[in-house]
């Protein structure tokens, strides 16, 4: 409850900002990927200027979701490997349960009945 709560504190003040901001920056711009003769329209796209904003916005969403992912790897390697051997040590107990009850069948048919 308490992370939805912060999620909506925080997301609702965000996308009121960027729609905000959409909607005052209207006007077309150019991107000049070529630093070094800006005026080449090969190296260049013309747009809203709050496309950019808003794929600026994308694309750290993204870099920021792969970095996490990224990091995290190891704990979810180590979970990976946590489940397998625990899965490992169900199956063994499983066997050994088996045999004890074959055993105990066997040692109860075995026994002399008065």
């Amino acid at each position: 409850m308490l992370k939805k709560l912060i999620n909506i504190v925080v997301l609702i003040p965000v996308g009121v900002i960027l729609i905000v901001l959409s909607v005052a920056n209207r006007q077309s711009v150019t991107l000049a990927l070529n630093p070094f003769m800006p005026e080449d329209s090969v190296l260049s796209v013309s747009a809203p200027f709050f496309v950019f904003l808003l794929l600026a916005v994308v694309v750290g969403l993204i870099l920021g979701a792969a970095a996490t992912w990224f990091t995290q790897g190891k704990y979810r390697r180590r979970a990976r490997n946590e489940a397998s051997e625990a899965a490992k040590w169900h199956r063994e107990a499983e066997k050994h349960r088996s045999q004890a009850e074959k055993l105990a069948t066997q040692a109860t048919l075995a026994a002399p009945q008065n």
